[in-house]
């Protein structure tokens, strides 16, 4: 197999979107569109990928890293101009190089490996990824000739009107010989309307030096779905949606509204697990098996043991344990952990906290800079009072301790191994392990005082 390359257009600055975020950064589920098609050329054992930077270059440096050598088109003068800014890191190479667009994030790895397949099997000097669409308006057409090999490439403005009955279209992406690639790029002109310098100019220049053009076609149409403005980023957002929720379903998941659950790319999830409508899962996520996650649950970057069930919550930046029941109205900060067998009630806010196995927390609770061992019980509207203005202090409840409801545990605090807090205390002293506290002002009944201001007794 000969070298490949690739190089990744991405200089533009994608007035359409009418966005100060440049186009290739504009996110498809949770991921910059520009990082999808990384994320598919390294797939394919490629010896060198250059993204051709202009437009917004330190940003699009600033997402991809090391994983792409840059070079700069400073002014975007066509595709064509942009792909000899490459030329100090590839003209000298022998091989193939693939050019692909970076607005274009459904384009997967498979595809793009039959397309270098194709290449090289016909000993093609181009060879054009194209696909069938059945409203081409707009789109170069791909004209071949009897053999099946392209004759040309003629955009829709200069087709006859047979011509733009052809529904095979160019798609952008293309294989070249990498050496007749930059030695025909010196060749193209911009003498056209637009006075740039056009990449399928290369494809006229190697019918004239009678080379071999062909293509590869894909039967997914939608794989080539190029970024211009909103309203396709809105159509490559659901296609990609569906797109992951079949293969989450393929491999044994029960997402029971596909259309109404959100999963970006880099989430794992086990087998026999159920996600539920209007559920968002996000950034590295992973889910252990027969875990039930919704309806209405957001969850980011978190790891998900199995059994567990989180209802109507949300969870990030977390780990939380096996047979763990949070929800309904649950919110799990970043920096927590929430250990097997624990329960997180409704309306219970939890914030860098670790709960340990066994532990309950059941209702209309704030859990802030805490640590609470095995076996606790916290009693509904307890808070961990844990800022001061200026700096968090840590909670510790040890293993077996009850706090009673409407609780306030002043931080820095220690409540011991099996100690009881009274209910309606505020605790601003360590109590001893299986001590009894209780922190309440005295009460007073006076008899018949209320008379004076309830109208009901006159």
């Amino acid at each position: 197999m000969t070298n490949r390359y690739a190089i990744i257009l991405a200089a533009g600055q994608g007035t359409r979107m009418k966005s100060k975020l440049y186009k290739v950064l504009h996110p498809v589920m949770g991921r910059p569109m520009v990082q999808h098609v990384m994320d598919q050329l390294e797939a394919l054992d490629l010896e060198k990928v250059v993204t051709v930077v202009g437009c917004g270059a330190e940003k699009v440096k600033e997402q991809l890293g090391e994983r792409s050598l840059y070079a700069l088109q400073e002014q975007q003068l066509g595709t064509g101009h942009a792909v000899q800014q490459t030329e100090a890191l590839l003209a000298n190479k022998k091989g193939t190089t693939l050019v692909v667009c970076g607005d274009t994030p459904l384009l997967t790895k498979e595809t793009l490996a039959k397309l270098f397949d194709q290449h090289q099997k016909t000993n093609a000097k181009v060879t054009v990824l194209t696909t069938i669409m059945d409203d081409p308006s707009g789109y170069g057409r791909v004209i071949r000739n009897k053999s099946g090999d392209v004759e040309k490439i003629i955009e829709q403005k200069d087709a006859t009107p047979d011509q733009r009955l052809i529904t095979e279209i160019n798609t952008g992406t293309y294989c070249f010989d990498n050496q007749f690639l930059f030695d025909a790029l010196t060749l193209v002109t911009n003498n056209n309307a637009q006075g740039e310098y056009y990449l399928p100019d290369v494809i006229e220049i190697a019918k004239m030096k009678d080379e071999k053009v062909t293509a590869y076609q894909t039967s997914d149409s939608n794989e080539t779905i190029g970024i211009n403005d909103r309203v396709a980023l809105a159509e490559a957002e659901k296609i990609m949606k569906q797109r992951i929720n079949k293969q989450h379903m393929r491999n044994g998941v029960t997402i029971v509204d596909p259309d109404q659950t959100y999963i970006t790319p880099s989430v794992e999830i086990a087998a026999d697990v159920v996600i539920e409508p209007g559920t968002i899962i996000r950034g590295v996520t992973k889910i252990g098996s027969q875990t039930i996650i919704g309806p209405n649950s957001e969850i980011e970057d978190c790891q998900i043991g199995e059994e567990t069930k989180i209802t109507h919550s949300v969870v990030h930046q977390s780990k939380i344990g096996s047979h763990v029941n949070i929800g309904p109205f649950a919110h799990i900060r970043p920096n927590s952990e929430i250990n097997n067998e624990v329960k997180v009630g409704n309306f219970v806010e939890v914030k860098k906290s670790s709960i340990d196995i066994g532990s309950k927390v059941s209702h209309l609770s704030y859990i802030g800079d805490a640590e609470i061992q095995k076996g606790v019980n916290v009693g509904c509207g307890t808070i961990t009072v844990n800022y001061d203005g200026e700096n968090k202090y840590k909670t510790t409840i040890k293993d077996g301790a009850f706090i009673g409801c409407n609780s306030n545990l002043i931080a820095p605090l220690t409540i011991g191994r099996g100690a009881f807090v009274a209910a309606g205390s505020t605790i601003n002293k360590d109590v001893p392990d299986e001590a009894l506290s209780i922190a309440r002002a005295k009460q007073m009944n006076k008899a018949d005082y209320a008379k004076k201001f309830n109208k009901l007794s006159k």
